[in-house]
């Protein structure tokens, strides 16, 4: 059990060291990835942290990534609307988002949710050793494995139901698909179950972005012009979505 917990600790450390490098890039503005690798990087934690509920530190740690998750939300829809319009011939409307985020930016990496989450964050590992002392981490993988499990389920679950959520769908299988990658060597699901959980997420997450540009475009008059190809890529991603997720209910569940 030990060194399940070595490893939990050093995977907290490096999620860590992401987020500090992350906070840089976004001070220095260096790239464009950096706020799509913190956001990623956050959701790896919670992904971890999931598991833990119940243990000191565990929560305020879950609430300051949650803090962060919902700050930098609206500046990533942005972000990515911007990169789809500059590719697809709006270069006015992109340049007008692109110069918003130039300034979200800085005023990201300095904000008071990612201060907090870091200095919670730098704390943890010592909650996490003093629980270790004290033996509440002696049944650490059975805890983990009924988290696990109970997600599972639970996407196994909407998976079958013929008037399923496709806005729950994605976030289930996101919560699949990091729950494995957090704990690899507690996963239970089939061999292939990685690769069509992202392939599920991709499809979905195509859909989602051509439902949430729509709903946009009845507020944002300069993307009228992008309306009628949404619609019609979304009528496709919807089609898709369908495919691949069949294709996952068949490769990890049962009916």
């Amino acid at each position: 059990m030990s060194a399940l917990v070595d490893r939990l600790v050093a995977h907290v450390l490096s999620l860590e060291v992401r987020l500090l490098a992350c906070q840089a890039r976004l001070t220095a503005r260096t790239d464009p990835e950096a706020l799509h690798d913190l956001r990623t990087t956050v959701r790896r934690l919670r992904s971890l942290l999931r598991p833990l509920r119940g243990l000191p530190g565990v929560e305020q740690l879950e609430v300051a990534a949650a803090g962060v998750g919902q700050v930098t939300t609206p500046w990533r829809d942005r972000e990515v609307l911007a990169a789809y319009l500059l590719e697809h011939g709006q270069p006015e409307a992109a340049q007008r988002r692109m110069a918003q985020m130039a300034e979200a930016y800085p005023a990201l990496a300095a904000s008071a949710e990612v201060a907090s989450l870091l200095m919670i964050l730098d704390a943890f590992p010592r909650f996490l050793r003093a629980s270790q002392r004290q033996g509440l981490l002696d049944d650490l993988d059975k805890r983990i494995e009924r988290r696990l499990g109970k997600q599972w389920k639970n996407l196994d679950v909407a998976l079958h139901d013929p008037a399923h959520d496709r806005h729950r769908l994605r976030l289930l299988i996101k919560r699949v698909r990091y729950g494995i990658e957090a704990y690899p060597e507690l996963d239970r699901l089939p061999k292939a179950a990685l690769a069509r959980l992202k392939s599920a997420q991709g499809a979905l997450g195509d859909w989602h972005d051509c439902w949430q540009w729509l709903a946009k475009a009845e507020q944002e008059a300069d993307l009228q012009p992008c309306v009628a190809t949404w619609q019609a890529t979304m009528i496709k991603a919807e089609s898709k979505a369908d495919r691949v997720l069949e294709k996952l209910s068949a490769t990890c569940f049962k009916s």
